[in-house]
């Protein structure tokens, strides 16, 4: 993988002075809720330079990688997910995926997403359209992926993903994805969040109108009153929450954020995931695809090129320059 130069200088300094990106774990309310909360300032921008994206292409993408991250939290080992979405609108659709390493890679269909008019605000239904979302688990022993499926209600990303949660996975959920981006159209920030009710919840918490947690049960030993209590003090709390991107933006730190808005439900740390815009892809990995190709085919390149053949990853738009030496010496 090649990582692009970030070149805007005041874009670099500004991520000297801010903290490293990465997931915080926490329980909450003697274990009745997790929380995770990720830092993905760095990772968005990298992807945003990889990629060479405008700024409504950086948000729909950097909420995608977010995502992924957020829903890594669950894996371990080997463990990955993939979140791949297709939609009639002009996004076109994307495909994003996550290790439980934290590495995320992926890309949009449309790298260059039509816009008639200037944008009034960051809502991305109308790009989006009718479509379906699909995750796709990786876990280790399972005979085989999970994948679920549902059909795009709301073409907000956090929103949709927690409907996912409820109806796919029947997991109480709650996420938050942001991007802030400066007056010149930088990233200066970015983070999301989720929460889980752990095993299950009594209510449906709408949070900022962009979330909401699915709650339907009870737990032994947590009284249903002081359960409606914590829930409805959690729900004014993500309401109240500024965006997180700002907050990342202006320096704040995960530890510091859940120490300043969710004190009060005692807060346990569980620890730090790493995030990060990273893709397995090499040099070697596309020589030996070439060398795959049916004869035919590879003798076809050897014969008319064009040289140096060129090669790029979708995931990461790493690209790979084969002279025409190398070409023939293949096969």
């Amino acid at each position: 993988m090649t990582f692009k130069v970030i070149e805007d200088m005041v874009l670099r300094s500004h991520l000297d002075t801010i903290g490293s990106d990465g997931i915080d774990s926490y329980l909450l309310a003697r274990g009745r809720f997790r929380l995770a909360v990720l830092h993905g300032t760095w990772m968005v921008n990298q992807m945003r330079a990889n990629h060479d994206l405008g700024i409504l292409e950086s948000l729909i993408l950097g909420h995608a990688y977010m995502a992924a991250g957020l829903f890594a939290t669950g894996l371990s080992g080997n463990e990955r997910v993939s979140l791949q979405l297709s939609c009639d609108g002009p996004v076109g659709g994307l495909h994003v995926e996550c290790s439980a390493s934290g590495e995320v890679r992926g890309y949009l269909n449309n790298t260059r997403i039509p816009i008639e008019a200037p944008l009034e605000s960051f809502d991305t239904a109308p790009f989006f359209g009718s479509g379906r979302l699909t995750v796709t688990r990786f876990t280790a022993g399972a005979e085989g992926p999970f994948t679920g499926h549902i059909e795009l209600l709301h073409g907000n990303l956090a929103q949709d993903l927690t409907r996912y949660y409820a109806l796919s996975e029947q997991i109480p959920t709650a996420m938050a994805l942001s991007v802030k981006f400066d007056r010149e159209g930088l990233v200066s920030g970015a983070g999301g969040l989720l929460i889980q009710s752990l095993p299950t919840s009594r209510h449906y918490l709408v949070l900022d109108d962009k979330v909401s947690v699915l709650a339907d049960g009870d737990e032994e030993g947590f009284e249903p009153e002081e359960f409606d209590r914590t829930v409805e003090r959690l729900e004014e709390i993500v309401h109240g929450l500024p965006s997180l991107g700002a907050l990342f933006a202006e320096g704040a730190t995960q530890s510091k954020i859940v120490r300043s808005h969710f004190a009060e439900l005692d807060p346990v740390y569980m620890g730090t995931r790493a995030v990060e815009f990273s893709c397995g892809c090499n040099r070697d990995r596309f020589q030996r695809f070439l060398a795959a190709l049916p004869a035919s085919e590879l003798d076809d390149i050897k014969e008319n090129g064009p040289f140096p053949l060129r090669l790029t990853c979708f995931n990461c738009n790493s690209e790979y320059a084969f002279s025409r030496d190398e070409i023939g010496a293949l096969g």
